[in-house]
């Protein structure tokens, strides 16, 4: 800051400069510099730094932000959940349906469509009438059936017209005897006729001339659906016309590696989650594991069962199936973005107000791709921040007289 003196002194005091007034001119106008000066540097010095606002009584493992704080909006934060205690990382798996409970539906007779009478997705009850089909050689062999049995009614009054009129030896011991066999021949002809219809229609469906009604064999859903009107269908199929299942269960088929292959027993528990349905985590119980395994892929096939009466889960879904350490183990999980390493420690964030952070060490039992498993430093239900703890360890890390 400089200061002219011509611009506050007469020019008569240059002239004299020897004049008591010119020096006492001169003193005011010292004392006004100083003052100047100093307030210069007042101001400069009063400037804040742009960090994090803090106070001697804030403890060094915390950080506040006052409401409103540019560095909030790039804080996330989220309630820690605990999660049993993991073998490994979680096995890539798919649903499929319950093939103990599953139907796949042919014609037993050729024919040809003539109706559909349900829908892909459609709920059906046992019973229910799926398809209609109109088949000659159905109608002819119900009509074997009616002539075998029209015959055989027709033999047996001839016998007994004979043992009638054989009592007063009214004809002869022989024609007896014939009508007789006439009546065996018959009741092996309608056998046989009895025998070709059940073998054409095994599940004994509703049948009105040679039309055949094919019904549901259970309580399910239609599945799948590869019939249409008026098409030709027979058993040589090599689709199923309809798939019927029963949703209430289905199968988590998973890919083992072949190193945990010996540590998965039937009967041991998995924890099941699906991206597509976020909130959906459920337990499956193991049904089997796969006798060999897959040269191309050193995996081995996983069968499990999981609970699906809400109806939530759908087959062919795509799944995570994690296996669980053992009864009673349990960590909290977070997602890796959570988690700060310096060295050999791990730190989280811990939000105990809105606006608060507490960095706290953890102890980690397992870390994945996209998770964390802690052991003790953070409990379920406690906020941790799950996106911008890198730059809250930042924040935390610069020295306190940093200047932007």
């Amino acid at each position: 800051m400089q200061i002219h003196l011509q611009a506050f002194l007469p020019a008569s005091a240059f002239v004299n400069p020897s004049s008591w007034r010119w020096r006492w001119r001169l003193a005011m106008l010292a004392v006004l510099a100083s003052a100047g000066l100093s307030a210069g540097c007042t101001d400069s010095a009063s400037q804040p730094l742009a960090r994090a606002p803090t106070s001697d009584s804030v403890p060094a493992d915390e950080l506040r932000f006052a409401e409103g704080s540019p560095q909030l909006t790039m804080i996330r934060s989220a309630p820690a959940e605990a999660f049993p205690m993991p073998v490994a990382q979680p096995l890539e798996a798919r649903l499929v349906v319950d093939e103990d409970v599953t139907s796949r539906l042919s014609v037993p007779v050729s024919g040809r469509v003539t109706a559909l009478l349900a829908r892909p997705g459609d709920t059906v009850r046992r019973g229910q009438p799926l398809l209609a089909l109109d088949s000659p050689d159905l109608g002819s062999a119900l009509a074997d059936l009616e002539r075998a049995e029209a015959d055989l009614a027709l033999k047996q009054k001839t016998v007994a017209r004979l043992q009638d009129l054989s009592t007063g030896e009214a004809v002869a011991r022989r024609d007896l005897e014939q009508a007789q066999a006439d009546v065996a021949q018959a009741r092996a002809e309608r056998a046989r006729a009895e025998r070709r219809l059940h073998n054409l229609n095994p599940g004994g469906q509703p049948v009105q001339g040679q039309r055949l009604t094919l019904g549901s064999p259970l309580d399910g859903v239609v599945v799948e659906r590869n019939a249409n009107l008026a098409m030709e269908a027979s058993p040589a199929l090599s689709s199923p016309l309809f798939v019927v299942s029963s949703l209430r269960q289905l199968w988590v088929l998973a890919d083992l590696p072949e190193r945990l292959a010996g540590q998965v027993h039937v009967g041991d528990k998995l924890v099941i989650e699906s991206d597509a349905v976020p909130q959906a985590r459920r337990e499956a119980r193991v049904l089997q594991v796969g006798p060999g395994v897959d040269p191309a892929t050193r995996r081995v096939v996983l069968r499990a069962a999981v609970d699906n009466r809400d109806g939530r889960l759908m087959p062919e879904m795509f799944v995570r199936a994690w296996l669980q350490a053992g009864p009673g183990a349990a960590a909290v999980r977070l997602p890796n973005t959570a988690v700060v390493v310096r060295g050999v420690q791990s730190f989280v964030f811990v939000e105990t107000a809105p606006g608060r952070f507490k960095r706290r060490r953890v102890e980690l039992a397992a870390r994945g791709g996209d998770d964390s498993f802690v052991r003790e430093g953070v409990a379920a239900g406690e906020r941790v921040v799950t996106q911008g703890a890198l730059l809250l360890d930042a924040e935390m890390s610069a020295p306190a007289d940093a200047t932007p």
